[in-house]
């Protein structure tokens, strides 16, 4: 079912043609019981049916607020829907049930789920979107609002499952380290997800992601750990350009000729000068090394 336009005439005329067969009517009833009794009794009928009628014609008003989209429903067939504002009026005997085409937002609750390494973490987003077919909010699904909410929690959990809380690899997608490219995919998941219930997705975002309590001090370690691997993995391969730096300059300029066990203490000593973490004592060596 998707959302069609139906006709609609404007309300005040539609009220106008009701009050006026209200009134006639009501002139005719009281019309007909002051004549004799067979011009009585036909004034009185056709008054009680214009009454009747105009009653009934009441019934097909109807206002239609900004930014709402109100659907005609004819005894269980639907009609169409009226989106522009204002006073209208329409089929007598239809149900209009409404539905907002504002731009709303939804804060998902704090989810424990898995990465895709198996640690449990704990997230959240929140979630702008808004009706773009008013047909389909109303009657593919019981309750849009409710749907919305339990695809955004479905779809946030696909989503954290799919991805690691934290990688150290440049190249590799994190849910901590890539934030963007994961909004987009949640974004794409849940229009996918919503399209049904005629929503449209404007953006979705994570507001919330942390490690479980649990294991929290733990993973903690962990960052710190790697953290510290990876910067002397950075020192270490500085040091060894600088000292192969050091040593071609001394072969380029002929400063002095060394031999490889001298090279070997050469590199011995500015590789602990460099790589250690205390400031180094200069050891002045007044005689030969042999």
């Amino acid at each position: 079912m998707q959302e069609k336009k139906t006709m609609g005439m404007n309300g005040f005329l539609g009220l106008l043609l009701s009050l006026a067969l209200i009134v006639g009517g009501i002139y005719g009833v009281f019309s007909g019981l002051e004549d004799d009794e067979v011009a009585n009794g036909a004034l009185v009928l056709l008054g009680v049916v214009a009454m009747v009628v105009g009653l009934v014609v009441s019934t097909g008003v109807f206002v239609v607020q900004p930014n709402q989209a109100k659907a005609i429903v004819f005894f269980g067939r639907y009609l169409g829907s009226v989106r522009k504002p204002g006073f209208w009026w329409t089929v007598p005997f239809t149900s209009k049930p409404q539905v907002s085409l504002k731009v709303r937002n939804f804060n998902s609750k704090q989810l424990k789920v898995n990465d895709v390494a198996g640690n449990p973490i704990e997230i959240a987003a929140v979630i702008v979107f808004k009706v773009t077919d008013s047909a389909k909010a109303l009657f593919e699904v019981d309750q849009y609002m409710q749907f919305v909410e339990i695809q955004s929690e479905t779809a946030l959990r696909h989503i954290a499952s799919q991805y690691p809380y934290d990688n150290h690899d440049a190249d590799a997608t994190s849910l901590r380290g890539n934030t963007e490219e994961v909004a987009v995919e949640l974004q794409r998941d849940l229009q996918a997800r919503l399209a049904v219930a005629g929503v449209e997705v404007m953006e979705a975002r994570l507001t919330h992601l942390a490690y479980s309590p649990e294991i929290a001090g733990a993973m903690l370690q962990r960052q710190q750990a790697a953290a510290i691997v990876a910067a002397r993995q950075t020192i270490v391969e500085g040091a060894v350009g600088m000292v192969q730096m050091a040593i071609e300059k001394l072969k380029a300029d002929g400063v002095i000729e060394l031999d490889e066990e001298r090279k070997a203490a050469m590199i011995n000593n500015l590789m602990v000068a460099i790589v250690s973490e205390k400031p180094s004592q200069p050891i002045v060596n007044a005689g030969s090394i042999y």
